[in-house]
C-alpha cells in the first residue's frame, strides 16, 4: 500500500516539497507525514494545508493526484522507492536523485533530473528545458541513472552530463549535450543547433527524420549501422520507452568531435537514405 498524496492547493505562488521522499516518509505515522514543512512561496506551512494524506509509508511508495504544476522539487534527493504523480508536476524533479523511479503521467517543468546520480525518471509527456543538466556553476552534470522523457523536451539537455542515458522521445531544443563528457543522450524526433558544442567525450544520437546541421568542429567518420545503440534501445524499452522500428535507422552518420575542446564524443545523424 502507498501513502496517497491529493494535491488541494488553490494558488499561484510556487509550493516546494524538496526533501519529502519515500526514504524519509517509510517509518514515520501519518500525523508525522502531515507535520512535514514545505514552502509556500517564502513561507513554511505543515504539508497537510496543501495534500490530503493517506495510506501506509511502508511500501515507500508516493502516489501523486492533481495538478501539480506548481509544485516543485518532487523527488529530490530521493534514493529508494517510487514516486508516481497522476497528472502534471513543476520544476526540479528528481532533482540530485541517488536512486529509486519516478514516473510523471503528464508534463512537467525544468531541470528535471539535475546532477542524479542513480534511478529512473519517467516522463509521460513533455519537459521544459535543462534535462540532466548541471546546475549554473556546477562543473558536473548528471553523473548515472535514466531518464525518459516520452515527448518534447527543451534546450540544453545533457548540460555537462558525465554519465547515463537520457532519451527523449519527442523533438529536442538547441545545445543538446553541450560540455557533455560521458554519456548517451537519444532523440527520436527532430532537434535544434549546435548539437555537442564542447562536447568531449559520449555519444548523442539525433535519429530524427530531418538531421540538424553539424558544427564544424566535428569530423565526419562514416557511415555505419547503429549497432552499438542495441544495448541502448533494449534497455530502454525495458524501462518504457516507447519505441518502434521505424524510428530506429538502418544507417547512421557519424561525426567525432568537439575538436575545438579535443573532444572524441560520437554524433550518430539519421542517414538521409536511410529509411
Amino acid at each position: 500500500m502507498s501513502i496517497k498524496l491529493i494535491y488541494r492547493g488553490q494558488t499561484s505562488v510556487p509550493v516546494e516539497i524538496e526533501g519529502f521522499i519515500p526514504d524519509w516518509a517509510c517509518d514515520k505515522s501519518l500525523a508525522e507525514i502531515e507535520r512535514f514543512e514545505i514552502f509556500h512561496g517564502n513561507r513554511k506551512i505543515p504539508l497537510v494545508e496543501m495534500f490530503a494524506v493517506s495510506g501506509d509509508p511502508a511500501d515507500k511508495r508516493f502516489d501523486f493526484d492533481g495538478n501539480l504544476s506548481g509544485v516543485h522539487w518532487i523527488g529530490a534527493q530521493m534514493r529508494s522507492g517510487q514516486i508516481y504523480v497522476h497528472g502534471p508536476a513543476g520544476r526540479h524533479i528528481g532533482s540530485e536523485m541517488r536512486g529509486g523511479e519516478i514516473h510523471i503521467e503528464g508534463d512537467v517543468g525544468g531541470w528535471v533530473g539535475c546532477e542524479m546520480r542513480h534511478g529512473l525518471i519517467h516522463v509521460h509527456g513533455d519537459a521544459g528545458h535543462l534535462v540532466g543538466a548541471a546546475y549554473r556553476g556546477s562543473a558536473k552534470g548528471m553523473l548515472g541513472g535514466t531518464i525518459i522523457i516520452d515527448g518534447n523536451a527543451g534546450n540544453e539537455i545533457g548540460l555537462s552530463m558525465q554519465q547515463g542515458v537520457i532519451a527523449i522521445g519527442g523533438q529536442a531544443g538547441d545545445m543538446l549535450g553541450f560540455n557533455m563528457t560521458d554519456g548517451t543522450i537519444l532523440v527520436l524526433g527532430d532537434s535544434g543547433i549546435r548539437a555537442g558544442a564542447g562536447m568531449h567525450g559520449g555519444t548523442i544520437a539525433l535519429l530524427g527524420p530531418t538531421p540538424p546541421p553539424v558544427l564544424p568542429s566535428f569530423r565526419f567518420k562514416h557511415t555505419s549501422q547503429p549497432e552499438s545503440l542495441a544495448t541502448v534501445f533494449r534497455e530502454l524499452c525495458d524501462k518504457g520507452l516507447r519505441l518502434d522500428d521505424s524510428q530506429v535507422p538502418a544507417e547512421v552518420d557519424v561525426y567525432i568531435g568537439d575538436l575545438v575542446a579535443d573532444g572524441s564524443g560520437e554524433i550518430y545523424l539519421r542517414h538521409l537514405n536511410s529509411p
